[in-house]
């Protein structure tokens, strides 16, 4: 398999996982105190994952849970966040201007703040009342916080039982997804390297994975123009510009809204002769409850389009990591 390394994919994992006892620390510590709501706050790629650790909460609690992106809250602000919030952040290099502008912003309302900052010398993590550096796994990271939540409040009563089994099979797990999914992420990347538009679908906890993948994969790294829309709302505009060759990719996935999605992937043949379904559910989890599926089903999709990306970063000859405009120059 080309750029997959096992043992990196594995430690990276466990690695995240480890961190749990940091953040029951803090989390804990927060609901002895008391709060009065939870804010995840993120620009681009990690709102993406604000809207996911969102919509897994909304699922599941009373508490007042809401998603915020830095940009929109520096020019309108947001008055929910104040004394008594917490805001949950991420940031891969911890010099991002509007989440270092946010950060300060929220605790200027008087919030504090919990980062995960890959960088711990930078500003933004030394700005944070609480910090954790450790990279990537950033939806891991943000829903063992939402869960610790959830038990806190008495809304997780199976929470010692799930994280028992993702310590023991998460890692594993994901990587043989990973492997399970090469010959279909060579396949698409083939079919779909030189789309001149592709259209992704998703909801529930897959609609920040589609909302993120369209934008920060595609556009950003693999340059090519995308649309994402929520499933929900697919049948209110998209389905009309659908035709028989149009590239859609639908990301299903196994919590409440799978409904949603269903419902599009039971449209698209009757227009389309060019659509894809990548569903969670086609992959095992062994020694995971299917009780616990749809809390993982992002972890699980994501899997599969690391695939994807590896083959179309190697068939157009094109390094992810090359940027035309992002942090090349001030704007």
């Amino acid at each position: 398999m080309i750029k997959f390394d096992e043992k990196k994919q594995l430690d990276s994992v466990q690695g995240a996982l480890a961190l749990r006892p940091r953040i029951e620390a803090i989390v804990d510590s927060v609901c002895r105190e008391g709060f009065r709501n939870l804010c995840w706050l993120g620009i681009g790629g990690t709102y993406a994952s604000c809207l996911q650790a969102e919509v897994h909460m909304r699922e599941r609690t009373a508490l007042d849970v809401f998603s915020v992106n830095a940009a929109e809250y520096l020019t309108t602000g947001d008055r929910r966040v104040g004394k008594g919030t917490v805001v949950v952040v991420s940031s891969v290099t911890g010099s991002t201007v509007e989440m270092v502008d946010g950060v300060k912003k929220a605790q200027a309302a008087g919030a504090k703040v919990l980062g995960f900052i890959d960088v711990e010398t930078t500003e933004l993590a030394r700005m944070v009342d609480w910090e954790i550096a450790y990279p990537a796994n950033e939806q891991l990271k943000f829903f063992m916080v939402a869960d610790r939540f959830l038990y806190c409040c008495g809304e997780f009563s199976e929470y010692d039982e799930y994280y028992a089994q993702l310590d023991t099979h998460l890692a594993r797990d994901l990587v043989e997804v990973e492997k399970a999914a090469d010959a279909f992420g060579l396949a698409f990347a083939q079919k779909h390297h030189a789309d001149q538009l592709h259209y992704f679908v998703g909801a529930g906890n897959q609609y920040g994975s589609t909302y993120s993948y369209a934008m920060c994969y595609w556009e950003e790294q693999h340059w090519i123009r995308t649309k994402s829309i929520h499933s929900a709302e697919f049948f209110h505009g998209m389905l009309e510009i659908v035709e028989r060759d149009t590239p859609v990719t639908v990301f299903v996935g196994e919590d409440a809204q799978r409904p949603l999605s269903e419902r599009v992937v039971r449209f698209l043949p009757r227009v389309c002769a060019n659509y894809t379904v990548i569903d969670s559910k086609d992959y095992d989890l062994p020694g995971i409850d299917k009780k616990f599926r749809g809390n993982l089903s992002h972890l699980v999709t994501h899997a599969v389009t690391q695939r994807i990306d590896a083959h179309m970063e190697a068939i157009n000859c094109h390094p992810m990591e090359i940027r035309r405009y992002y942090r090349q120059f001030p704007y």
